[in-house]
């Protein structure tokens, strides 16, 4: 990662308050949803978070403003800028003409047994040469992933918008949920689970994503399915009812002597509007036994029977 305050356009004096503010800006800029088609901007938006996560830990800042790590976290040796190797500047901002640094770690190392011939014979400490011994911070280990849970809504994966993650040391993270998504998926949030030993990478937080059930609505993918009562005589007579959606209810028209085992269906009315809405419609019956409605059910069933089941 490229210099965190510089990726922000802040001074390393810089409040938290400003950091937090300089990052709200570029996130709004080059946030994914806005820039669909524009990969130049995700990277943006991914640098910049990373850069504002850097900054946030507190212990990280301090370390990396000392010259004590880089940017991705590495322990930096003590009086060594090995940026400046291999045709880049060395110190003072000055070109490091002829300077080998095989032969600097060779020296560096003297103390500690030294290295074999200049091809990399093992020393004492089992390193095989200065080019391993440079590239060894890569291969430490990686520090442990960690689990946590989330339960979403409904209305919150069709509004399509960061979700807060509450990670284990208590640091809250907004998350993007991905599309489309299903219940139990995880998803993987790099560099947010525990430190790793030896200055190594940190490890990630898994996320499992539940989604909650709602008093309503059934996911099918895209589609949602609901249930809703009508009476007796809105099943004979036809009416109109209201039909909760995630944007809120509408009216449905109900047409006379519906056919209550076929589902109706409420175009782009399911998740991110792009999925239906079904709706079964259920009779329900009064609550207390009505004589008048018995009275009729019996003449209905003596004078004019009629059978909805097939012969088995």
């Amino acid at each position: 990662m490229r210099d965190p305050y510089s990726v922000l356009g802040v001074a390393r004096s810089a409040s938290d308050q400003e950091i937090k503010s300089a990052y709200r800006k570029l996130a709004k800029t080059y946030h994914p949803d806005q820039n669909k088609n524009d990969p130049k901007a995700q990277e943006k938006f991914s640098e910049a978070t990373n850069a504002y996560d850097f900054l946030q830990d507190k212990q990280k800042r301090q370390q990396y403003d000392r010259g004590e790590i880089d940017a991705d976290g590495n322990p930096k040796m003590a009086g060594f800028d090995f940026s400046g190797f291999g045709g880049g500047r060395g110190g003072g901002g000055q070109q490091s003409a002829g300077v080998n640094p095989e032969d600097i770690l060779k020296e560096f190392m003297g103390g500690f047994g030294g290295f074999g011939g200049r091809g990399g014979g093992a020393g004492p400490m089992g390193m095989g040469s200065a080019r391993n011994f440079s590239t060894g911070a890569r291969n430490r280990p990686k520090g442990e992933d960690t689990k946590v849970r989330l339960n979403v809504s409904l209305e919150e994966i069709n509004a399509r918008e960061p979700v807060p993650v509450t990670l284990p040391n208590g640091k809250v993270l907004s998350v993007n949920l991905p599309y489309p998504l299903n219940d139990g998926q995880q998803v993987r949030l790099k560099g947010q689970g525990e430190a790793a030993p030896m200055g190594g990478k940190r490890g990630d937080v898994l996320v499992q994503v539940k989604i909650k059930k709602h008093k309503h609505f059934r996911k099918d993918g895209d589609d949602l399915r609901v249930d809703v009562p009508i009476t007796l005589y809105e099943a004979v007579l036809g009416g109109k009812v209201r039909v909760p959606t995630l944007s809120g209810a509408v009216e449905l028209k109900v047409q006379p002597g519906m056919d209550t085992s076929k589902s109706l269906r409420l175009k782009g009315k399911g998740l991110f509007g792009e999925g239906d809405l079904y709706v079964n419609l259920r009779i329900v019956l009064p609550e207390k036994k009505d004589p008048d409605l018995e009275s009729l059910m019996r003449f209905w069933r003596d004078q004019k029977p009629y059978t909805p089941r097939e012969d088995s």
